[in-house]
């Protein structure tokens, strides 16, 4: 069955595309990312569009970016996964964990569109997937928080034990960051070829959240 993974950049983008690579029954044939209106950042995560596409190629797998507005997510997504489609894709991969309302987003454009919905990490318990996503060797850095819950900080860190111990003392603030505490951009791991050269530059903030710079 090939199937496209709904990317970000992000942990959950990757775990998702990870477990899924390691079912036999599932060729992963594209990543497909949602940009901002002009093109120049991701929709969700405000990740340079240009920089994901160095990360598609150091993972070795072609990536589909679409323009859209919020206003017009939903109905460009439906026409990026038909032409999808059209090339013989069966099935979309998510990396949702258990907020209902993606979950039902995501089974209704599936359903709209004739192919099969995959979420590899639904419902299960949020520090295991974080322990699992580091012992099988990814590493991801902290891009943006949201500024109301999270300091500046935070940036630039790496998930790492030290990262899910500080994290759990703030109670408020979903270890995940399923509510958009914060966003990660993964820079190595299982499903690359090659690790990325990167670099940190400027925290910025707009509007709720402050960015993180990076660049190749």
């Amino acid at each position: 069955m090939k199937a496209f993974c709904c990317w970000s950049g992000g942990k959950e983008s990757a775990f998702s595309y990870y477990r899924s690579k390691k079912e036999t029954d599932i060729e992963i044939s594209c990543l497909l990312n949602m940009s901002n209106n002009d093109g120049q950042h991701s929709r969700t995560h405000g990740i340079s569009s240009a920089l994901l596409r160095t990360q598609a190629r150091a993972m070795g797998i072609p990536i589909i970016q679409r323009k859209t507005t919020w206003k017009s997510y939903e109905s460009e997504f439906k026409k990026a996964v038909v032409e999808l489609k059209n090339d013989g894709i069966e099935a979309g991969i998510f990396g949702d964990i258990d907020l209902q309302e993606h979950r039902d987003w995501v089974e209704k454009v599936c359903r709209d569109t004739g192919l099969k919905p995959i979420l590899p990490l639904w419902k299960e318990e949020r520090e295991r997937l974080l322990e699992e996503f580091i012992q099988v060797g990814f590493k991801t850095i902290i891009a943006a928080v949201k500024a109301q819950m999270l300091s500046k900080n935070w940036l630039g860190r790496y998930i790492d034990q030290q990262f899910i111990a500080d994290l759990k003392k703030i109670k408020s603030v979903d270890l995940c960051g399923e509510a958009g505490e914060y966003h990660t951009f993964v820079v190595d791991g299982p499903v690359f070829k090659n690790a990325m050269n990167f670099i940190v530059g400027k925290k910025h903030l707009k509007g709720d959240y402050c960015f993180l710079e990076i660049s190749t």
